[in-house]
């Protein structure tokens, strides 16, 4: 057998580094080539690592909490067969020095596919794969399971969990092979396997949280995993520790403040236009794509044109250089269910039409709020806006998404009396307005610029030329 390392993969792009959840094995637990062996998060996302052969899991190279470089070792394995070249062998065993290992990819560094295992997969998709297993945990009666009210899920758990109409009461049942009982891929789709061949017991049941609605199962509302319960000391305040996503979220935008010194400006705009031919396409859009057509699309597509129109908005600095981005990349921030925010990017936006558009904006905005995006999806954005209008907004000085330099809110959309000019003179009519906010990064973009800038942005909506008809 080759004692090899195994080393942390590549988790997309911009990600240079990864925080460890926790180890899902153990030093002496046997692994097989895909099994997820620990938990890790990045700035992104939450997302399991997989085992790059089957062999023994040695030692263990770094410790829950620690963070660490992609590229760098993580444990060691002693392999039932040899590795590729590009697969490191340890440098503590010397039999293997001269070898040249072949058979298992490389997890670090896989250019044609990313190595992250993504929370979109679903346990249909990997039924195949799983049969195929040489071993898996042994089926054990819903209701005679001990539970595990208090146990961690991965997001890839809960996403199959999902999926499979499996309630929480259920999930708490199912026995873990994973450290601290922790469920993992595998225990999950093999329990799903023996469910779907009738090899449990009461794994229906209404007790398990499952309500039946004919030949449909209605999966009952999981509590937040987001907040823990409130806990008081002397009874006036009710103390909630934060979870890992939102101190991120805390300690991101302290440092855009420290980094950036933020200027905005404000535009109102006449989305008259806008929301009159939306109201009357809407319904032939959707029957002809099969999308929901928001106004979210129509602003990313203004916003693109307004940085063909000038270019410095999408910059970045690097200590006393700027750097002018070729992509337009826009992120667009997303409230999830609970509470916290995460930004998705439309790669490329420049390259897409308003049906193109509107297509990414609905799947990014959806698989955000199931918890499906990839590192990928997130990564590499250049301009990031906040429709804050859809919370009944009118106005707001959104922080700037480092290293970016701007960033713009759209508020709400109101009906007001406005002067409108003709030929033939003034006159007060009805009006669809917004406001739209802008934050710079004052270094680098100057009043002239950022104003600029956001007036373009509301000329291209004031005169809307629809792309779909």
């Amino acid at each position: 057998m080759a004692l090899i390392d195994m080393i942390m993969p590549k988790m997309g792009e911009s990600i240079m580094e990864c925080t460890v959840i926790t180890w899902l094995k153990k030093p002496g637990d046997r692994i097989e080539v895909d099994e997820s062996v620990l938990e890790v998060a990045t700035d992104k996302v939450d997302t399991e690592v997989p085992a790059p052969c089957n062999g023994i899991l040695k030692e263990l190279l770094v410790k829950d909490g620690d963070v660490v470089a992609v590229g760098a070792p993580i444990a060691r394995i002693e392999a039932e067969e040899a590795v590729t070249s590009e697969s490191k062998p340890s440098e503590t065993d010397p039999d293997n020095a001269d070898q040249t290992p072949k058979g298992i990819g490389d997890i670090a560094n896989v250019p044609a596919e990313p190595a992250p295992i993504e929370v979109t997969e679903s346990a249909r998709e990997l039924e195949a794969s799983i049969s195929a297993m040489s071993s898996r945990p042994s089926s054990v009666p819903v209701g005679s399971a001990t539970a595990f009210p208090d146990r961690f899920y991965s997001p890839l758990v809960l996403n199959i969990a999902k999926e499979e109409n499996i309630s929480r009461n259920e999930l708490d049942r199912i026995p873990g092979s994973g450290a601290d009982n922790r469920v993992t891929k595998k225990d999950i789709l093999a329990y799903v396997i023996d469910r779907a061949e009738g090899r449990l017991q009461g794994a229906g049941s209404t007790e398990q949280g499952i309500k039946s609605t004919g030949s449909q199962s209605i999966l009952p509302p999981a509590p937040s995993p987001v907040l823990q319960a409130p806990r008081s000391v002397n009874g006036q305040a009710d103390i909630i520790q934060m979870d890992r996503m939102r101190k991120m979220i805390a300690q991101r935008m302290v440092e855009s403040k420290q980094i950036s010194p933020h200027v905005s400006s404000f535009v109102e705009a006449d989305l008259t236009p806008v929301v009159e031919w939306r109201t009357q396409i809407k319904d032939r859009f959707k029957q002809q794509t099969g999308e929901n057509l928001t106004y979210t699309p129509i602003l990313v597509e203004a916003i693109v044109k307004a940085i063909k129109d000038f270019p410095m908005i999408n910059i970045s600095v690097d200590g006393d250089q700027i750097l002018v981005k070729k992509a337009i990349n826009i992120g667009m921030a997303v409230a999830l269910p609970s509470g916290n925010l995460i930004v998705p990017v439309i790669h490329n936006a420049d390259q897409y039409n308003l049906t193109g558009l509107a297509k990414k904006v609905n799947d990014l905005t959806k698989r955000a709020r199931e918890n499906k995006l990839t590192a990928d999806d997130l990564a590499g954005g250049t301009y990031t806006f906040s429709n804050i209008g859809m919370f009944g907004n009118l106005m707001g000085t959104p922080i700037i998404v480092q290293p970016q330099v701007a960033i713009m809110a759209f508020g709400a959309i109101v009906k007001k009396p406005a002067v409108i000019e003709t030929p033939q003179g003034d006159f007060i009519g009805i009006r669809q307005l917004m406001f739209l906010s802008h934050s710079y990064d004052h270094r680098v973009v100057d009043g002239s610029l950022g104003g600029q800038f956001v007036r373009r942005v509301a000329d291209y909506l004031e005169q809307f030329k629809p792309g779909f008809s």
